[in-house]
């Protein structure tokens, strides 16, 4: 059996303390090593990160969450109905979709939201109990990488594909000067 290729994007701002989980957490799954594994970190997504999303079976979009549960949430993603973004971010299931719609991509998505504590202020460390999260959270991807578990979790998401979604962009008066 092939091994699936599996892409986790982690993705905020590492300056802003507990934004930088994203990016934390795909660093450390980095250092892990793990076979088929392909890792990036970003500020935020942009439409490029369709394009590396198509190339793979799964992508995991690991990111901060002010407010979710904690440790962590896991939860499916489906590509989105309508592809709404400005020139400076788009969401994952918009990656999902461009990925499907310019590039025939079946990939799976998945979102990691690892629960943050400190966003208000300026530094480029993470709370303790942010760091807790995090650890909990990328020994869980582990586990499920190693494991080929992404099955346990896909839910009904591929059941909301639209078939062709709706394109909206955001176009600012700074984007064009």
């Amino acid at each position: 059996m092939r091994r699936r290729k599996i892409l986790v994007i982690g993705y905020g701002n590492p300056g802003r303390l507990d934004d930088g989980l994203g990016p934390a957490c795909a660093e450390q799954i980095e250092a892990l090593g793990l076979p088929g594994v392909s890792v990036d970190a970003d500020y935020q997504l942009n439409v490029e990160h369709a394009a590396a999303a198509a190339r793979h079976d799964v992508v995991v979009f690991a990111d901060a969450s002010v407010d979710g549960e904690a440790p962590f949430s896991f939860t499916p993603l489906a590509p989105a109905a309508e592809i709404g973004f400005t020139s400076h971010s788009v969401a994952p299931a918009a990656v999902l979709a461009v990925a499907r719609t310019l590039f025939d991509s079946g990939v799976q998505g998945f979102a990691l939201g690892i629960r943050g504590y400190r966003f208000n202020e300026f530094g480029e460390a993470l709370s303790r109990r942010a760091r807790q999260n995090l650890s909990a959270a990328v020994g869980f991807l582990d586990e499920i990488i190693r494991g080929d578990r992404f099955g346990e979790f896909a839910g009904g998401a591929e059941s909301d594909v639209p078939e062709e979604p709706r394109v909206v962009i955001d176009v600012t008066r700074a984007d064009m000067n």
